[in-house]
């Protein structure tokens, strides 16, 4: 494997290969990130990656151009297929990309637009201050019950129509529960503000038709194709045909230049491979693996925020257990499980050190893995945190993790 990097370039090969054995030996639990097939992987290392091809499919600026507009048109029209979308464009580079792009097509600078609040589950372009959607644009920002930890639409309702947004952005990074599209609609039809959707995380679990899908009710729909729809990292912009034009020429020519062509021919492989009977097995058991995940933490005393999940992704705050998310983090990264500090509603903790820490059940669940082994690792997670301090029971436990991931092989590796 990379022979040809061990070769040329050996210092950065002795950095692959070690990667290599962390993600074999490891168990991934970052809920944005997911194990590619072997295909989308050759796709995205092809020859495509030395083709320039700035324009949209029959309207070029370079010559040459056959075999790529074939590819693209294949894409979008997988993608239509999957999410039933009217139009898609399958050009922008990744997520903030492309909610830029969306910004950047339907609003003037220093619009009004409500998002969910990065501290309650949003994301950095939903509307953060210091993040160029919170500089460009006038975000108001809604947040989840303190009691519930869920998004309550009647606030949501109120806030609409105290600032009277031209957007309501609906979509989440850290927010454990389903989206409630219809009422979101309908309260934008109420005040005239157009919609957007970022399915980024949970959009292999909507083309599975395991949760409700925006694309009926939302005017755009923008999402990154890894994560739960397990293809590259990179993203596509979906809407209503009416917005088609205006997206289209804020991808390109407003914001990118060329087309990551390689990238465009993985996520049409991987968009084919979640048409396939197998993806719907594969986000069922993605879900049934973080609800089971999430009874066994509750069990073990671990506090969840809004007490569960629905999707693929867990938030845990660690408050009760007296760990700050940074040094859990790091405890169990020394045994091989892998996932990320996260800040919690109303965290009182800064956001590189905070209260919580986020999983999810996508990479393991492509594994193999299923509710026994979530069990374990539940296990696992509880003892680490018990005897955070422990180094030999931490390489203890490291060696039991290594045991079982030698029982699932990573897919193309």
């Amino acid at each position: 494997m990379y022979s040809h990097i061990k070769s040329q370039d050996p210092e950065l090969y002795s950095f692959l290969k070690k990667e290599v054995k962390r993600q074999k030996e490891g168990i991934e639990l970052i809920p944005s990130e997911n194990y590619t097939s072997a295909a989308v992987m050759e796709a995205c290392g092809s020859i495509l990656t030395n083709k320039y091809s700035e324009g949209y499919p029959g309207k070029r600026y370079y010559g040459g151009q056959e075999n790529i507009d074939a590819i693209e048109n294949l894409a979008i029209e997988r993608a239509k297929k999957l999410f039933g979308a009217e139009h898609v464009n399958v050009q922008p580079y990744s997520g903030s990309p492309a909610n830029t792009a969306v910004y950047f097509a339907l609003l003037n600078f220093g619009d009004t637009v409500m998002g969910l609040r990065l501290d309650h589950g949003g994301h950095i372009t939903h509307g953060l201050p210091i993040s160029f959607s919170g500089k460009a644009y006038h975000f108001v920002q809604y947040g989840v019950d303190p009691m519930t930890g869920r998004i309550s639409m009647e606030d949501v309702r109120k806030l609409a129509h105290e600032c009277k947004p031209k957007m309501i952005v609906a979509g989440f990074t850290a927010y454990p529960r389903d989206i409630e599209w219809k009422k979101f609609k309908e309260i934008a039809d109420e005040v005239g503000a157009i919609t957007m959707a970022d399915i980024s995380h949970t959009a292999g679990l909507i083309a599975a038709g395991e949760l409700e899908s925006p694309v009926p009710f939302f005017d755009v729909i923008t999402t990154t194709t890894h994560k739960t729809l397990r293809g590259p990292r990179g993203a596509i912009i979906m809407c209503k045909e009416k917005f088609a034009k205006a997206i289209d020429r804020a991808v390109f020519p407003g914001l990118q230049g060329g087309p990551h062509d390689h990238t465009i021919a993985a996520k049409a492989i991987a968009f084919a491979e979640a048409l396939k009977p197998e993806f719907k097995v594969y986000a069922k058991q993605v879900r049934a693996n973080a609800q089971h995940l999430a009874e066994a933490l509750k069990k073990r005393g671990f506090k969840l925020v809004s007490d569960g999940t629905d999707t693929h992704l867990i938030l845990i705050d660690l408050t009760n257990k007296g760990i700050p998310g940074k040094q859990a983090q790091e405890a169990l990264d020394k045994v091989g499980i892998t996932l990320n500090k996260n800040t919690v509603p109303n965290d009182p903790r800064p956001p590189m050190d905070p209260s919580g820490i986020r999983l999810g059940t996508p990479a393991v669940t492509t594994r193999g893995m299923k509710e026994i082994e979530m069990e374990r690792i539940a296990d696992w997670i509880d003892r680490v945190i018990q005897s955070i301090s422990d180094e030999k029971m931490l390489a203890k436990i490291k060696k039991e993790v290594q045991t079982l991931c030698r029982r699932f092989p990573v897919p193309g590796l």
